[in-house]
């Protein structure tokens, strides 16, 4: 599609320009965004409320407005699903992109303004192809489809006056004419509500399509490329889809899966490439295919501000502006948005691997840790010690989560682990040790409180069999899309839900 070329290529070359600027005054344009967005918002309920139109700086903003959580914003969602306007963002908000985190069995339901869609949504979608072909200008990419493995819920009526779905089944209904006849499959399967259907509909109704890119959670992506050789009796996707290049990921971790998909895309030419794309707006992309770090995008309508990953329960925080923060440590992310979210604290944590231009990667979620014996484990040590424990021990995780065992009289602390291996490692015991030296090697926490085991016993690692979090996830009705299993908890909830399923007894 030469016509589609030549856009890419024009808008290629212009979005570089704007990108160069906020790589180098990243806190220039963020005050830029801020500026926009209060005058904007100055007349809505929410900017009365907080004075917007006394606001002349970032400080004045922290001074007029607290940090929120979405059970602070709440009333003003039900207010917005009924129709009303001008509440927290001038006008009418129509979608509403319905997430309920890891498995909790609270819905959230994250206000899109049309200047969202548009200018963050849609315009990070567009940044991932830019990147792309600035890095690989040969690409073929645009000559194939787009494989997009999204959520699994239909748009569907709340009011006259409001929609509510996945953030995909928003996109898809709202997505240009263009990028429509780029993806695969057809709208009617992608929005299936049953995963089990979709997955056997889209595995069809793909194969014979010339894919050249993936999109997806690298879990559930699995699941369908498996599905995929199941049928097709191959190997190697590579003879499914001979010109396939690139795998656009995120919402996990890749670290545990990328051996995983090396084996099942036998192809050393194939790229990988990562982005932060949440209900509440595009954050980041790995603008570099040989850094696995990402880039925040800063001007595409999100202020962004972190606290230090310590203090985010405290009464009081420090709250940093993109300009104040450092290199090497874990921050909560903190965002103010076209949606009409303001300095809402979006759950994640991520760690500044470089200033200017400002990359980062996710460490984790502010309520996915253990730290029940001051060990202040995070997901992002986890896979590493987990990526370091398989490599020495020949072996591959699909799934994993864990959960902290409490002392007792007669029992010291430990950490259980239930993993789903892909391939399970031959001698289980030297795998805990080798685990368990890695997880001290990178948390200098966790190795204290394993000084001589006086206060956390070695780890207790479960193997479980394949297909048992996929079970477990179907029967809470959180299967596909952006599901994704709890990597840590601080409590035992899911832990002992899942060895209840499977009557492990400890």
């Amino acid at each position: 599609m030469p016509i589609i070329r030549s856009i890419v290529n024009w808008g290629t070359l212009k979005r570089m320009n704007d990108i160069d600027l906020f790589r180098k005054y990243p806190a220039d344009i963020q005050r830029e965004t801020l500026h926009h967005l209060i005058e904007k918002a100055t007349d809505t309920e929410w900017g009365f409320k907080h004075n917007f139109g006394s606001i002349r700086s970032v400080t004045d903003f922290k001074n007029n407005v607290p940090l929120q959580h979405y059970e602070d914003i709440k009333p003003y969602v039900d207010r917005l699903r009924e129709g009303e306007k001008n509440l927290l963002w001038p006008g009418e908000i129509k979608w509403f992109a319905k997430s309920s985190g890891t498995t909790g069995n609270k819905s959230k339901f994250i206000p899109v303004s049309k200047e969202a869609l548009e200018l963050c949504h849609f315009q990070g979608g567009k940044d991932v192809m830019y990147f792309y072909h600035h890095n690989s200008p040969e690409t073929k990419l645009l000559k194939g489809k787009g494989l997009i493995i999204g959520g699994s819920h239909q748009i569907n009526n709340f009011s006259n006056e409001s929609y509510f779905g996945d953030l995909s089944a928003i996109l898809i209904e709202n997505m240009p004419f263009y990028a429509s006849i780029l993806r695969t499959p057809k709208a009617s399967i992608a929005l299936l509500d049953n995963w089990e259907e979709k997955l056997e509909k889209m595995a069809n109704a793909t194969i014979k399509d010339n894919v050249t890119s993936i999109s997806g959670v690298p879990s559930w992506t699995m699941v369908l490329l498996n599905k995929i050789l199941d049928i097709t009796g191959k190997t190697n996707i590579m003879d499914v889809w001979p010109n396939l290049e690139l795998f656009i990921h995120g919402g996990v971790s890749f670290t545990p899966y990328r051996n995983q998909f090396k084996r099942m895309i036998d192809n050393a030419n194939m790229q990988y490439m990562e982005t932060y794309n949440a209900s509440e707006g595009f954050f980041g992309v790995q603008d570099n295919p040989n850094d696995n770090s990402m880039m925040f995008l800063l001007d595409l309508g999100i202020f962004y501000e972190f606290i230090p990953a310590a203090e985010v329960f405290n009464n009081k925080p420090t709250v940093l502006s993109i300009d104040e923060v450092e290199t090497n440590k874990n921050y909560a992310v903190v965002i103010s948005t076209n949606s009409g979210l303001w300095r809402y604290i979006i759950g994640d944590t991520v760690k500044f691997t470089s200033k200017y231009p400002h990359k980062f990667v996710i460490t984790g979620r502010t309520k996915h840790f253990i730290n029940a014996f001051g060990e202040e484990l995070i997901v992002d040590n986890a896979d590493k010690a987990l990526k370091i424990a398989c490599r020495k021990t020949n072996a591959e995780v699909f799934e994993y989560t864990a959960a902290p065992v409490y002392m007792d009289i007669d029992k010291k602390g430990a950490h259980e682990w239930l993993i789903e291996f892909e391939k399970k490692p031959t001698n289980l015991d030297y795998f805990i040790y080798v685990f368990d030296e890695a997880l001290k090697s990178v948390n200098s926490d966790y190795e204290a409180k394993r000084f001589n085991s006086y206060t956390l016993g070695m780890p207790i690692i479960h193997c479980l069999e394949k297909g048992t979090f996929h079970k477990w996830l179907q029967k809470k009705g959180k299967l596909g899309g952006q599901h994704k299993v709890p990597r840590l908890s601080n409590n035992r909830e899911y832990v002992d839900e899942i060895l209840s399923e499977i009557k492990i007894k400890v």
